[in-house]
């Protein structure tokens, strides 16, 4: 791999244990690594040279929660003003609809957007399979697109005529199930420090799949050392489902069936209480926290700042496009920052501690932390640039706290394991005009 040095950044946000902030530093990057990072760095012979004067340089953001698959179907009618049940109701016909190259043309679309905003490590939950769609088909389109990738095998069991929420023809058999998970890890998974593929077990969430499949699915992974991921408490109807199916609220139906501890993220937890968040403080559980989303189908503020102060593990996610309509990680980090402070003041979470989240926090909820989410000698070399020259940052007087409060929201380059995917703002891996293309004849389609 060709060495590349990053030469004379006009600063550089490390993300390291002691938050330092250097400027006017060079970064080389050998073998998809951080080789040094300093003034007056050398470039290794047939290295190439990025200037970035003029740069800000952070950490790659890591999205801890998405589902690819909707970026076919946002701002549906029927849907836009919809609370979750309603809005599930809404799109689970259309899903039903796609054809394998919806999943791979609608994941390109995702993966484009999350690479042009910053974005170097997502996460996918895919949990419906209609017409004879895999997991694989996603994997190999975050391939193409560059992007490192945690691809998790969600699933749903409990259809409608069962008393669950999806209709009868997007579930799959429990068995099924399980034995796709056994496939897709041993085909994909990559434990290894530099990974560009993970996989994790993922059930949609407890009203659409069963007590014995959560159990089953978390012994799974356990047993394949590979992690688990679901939705938890995202709203009012989410929470009084399992009062009323359960007997419990959502965090001791979690404890129950084995649903914490370090290996685990939840999607959301948007009415986790005390005792919940204390939890998931002591088992090290991980939450994946997606404010736009939480926005858009009214679901409430989550209670990031006490779980972040309980000790939680919290990093962001843009959901799906269906519930979010963008895949924009700087604008979540905005978003977070300011639905803490309309519920808890003006100084309940700062610029910088809302960057956090969306770099080292998301490396920390994905079991990537010693590898991923800061800017350290021999971490991988996964970093986003971006032009602190730009209209939207003209008049910032603190350049770390404008990325998040003015913008931009593009980057200007993007390295994932030391490669370019993103080169002055635009894609190296992915034709974005073909895609949009693509794309309206796919929904053409899907809308007749």
């Amino acid at each position: 791999m060709t060495p590349t040095l990053i030469r004379n950044a006009q600063l550089v946000v490390t993300m390291d244990p002691a938050r330092s902030e250097p400027q006017d530093v060079s970064i080389l990057v050998e073998d998809g690594a951080i080789a040094a990072i300093g003034r007056d760095l050398a470039a290794p012979a047939g290295a190439e040279v990025i200037e970035a004067a003029g740069l800000i340089v952070t950490p790659g953001l890591v999205n801890t929660h998405h589902h690819l698959y909707q970026s076919l179907t946002r701002a549906v009618p029927g849907g836009q003003d919809a609370l979750l049940f309603g809005w599930l109701r809404t799109l689970y016909p259309i899903w039903a609809r796609y054809r394998p190259a919806d999943f791979v043309l609608a994941a390109q679309v995702g993966l484009a957007e999350l690479a042009l905003s910053g974005c170097t490590t997502t996460s996918d939950h895919q949990y419906l399979f209609p017409n004879g769609a895999k997991l694989d088909d996603t994997i190999q389109a975050a391939r193409a697109a560059g992007l490192r990738f945690h691809a998790t095998r969600g699933a749903m069991s409990i259809g409608e005529s069962k008393g669950g929420l999806p209709p009868d023809a997007l579930v799959e058999s429990e068995a099924a199930i399980l034995e796709d998970c056994i496939r897709v890890i041993d085909a994909f998974h990559d434990p290894s420090p530099q990974a560009m593929t993970r996989v994790a077990v993922a059930p949609c969430s407890p009203f659409s799949v069963s007590r014995e499949l959560m159990r089953d699915a978390a012994l799974l992974a356990r047993d394949k050392g590979v992690m688990l991921h679901t939705h938890l408490a995202e709203n009012d109807e989410d929470v009084a489902y399992s009062l009323a199916n359960f007997g419990c609220r959502p965090g001791q139906y979690a404890e129950e069936l084995g649903w914490v501890g370090a290996d685990v993220w939840h999607a959301h937890c948007v009415k986790l209480d005390r005792d919940e968040i204390a939890l998931f403080a002591r088992s090290l559980t991980g939450v994946a926290h997606c404010p736009c989303s939480n926005c858009r189908l009214g679901s409430g503020i989550a209670p990031v700042r006490a779980m972040r102060d309980g000790g939680v593990r919290v990093g962001l996610g843009v959901d799906g496009s269906a519930s979010n309509d963008a895949a924009d990680l700087m604008g979540e980090a905005r978003q977070a920052m300011l639905l803490q402070r309309v519920a808890n003041g003006a100084d309940a979470m700062s610029a910088r501690e809302a960057l956090e989240i969306a770099t080292l926090g998301g490396a920390q909820v994905l079991g990537r932390a010693d590898h991923l989410g800061s800017i350290e000698p021999g971490k991988r070399a996964d970093l986003a640039l971006w032009d602190a020259r730009a209209l939207p940052m003209a008049g910032g007087w603190d350049p770390v706290a404008a990325l998040v409060l003015c913008g931009p929201h593009r980057v200007r380059h993007l390295i994932v394991e030391g490669r370019q995917v993103v080169r002055d703002q635009v894609l190296t891996t992915l034709d974005a005009a073909q895609l949009g293309r693509e794309v309206a004849s796919a929904v053409a389609r899907l809308a007749g």
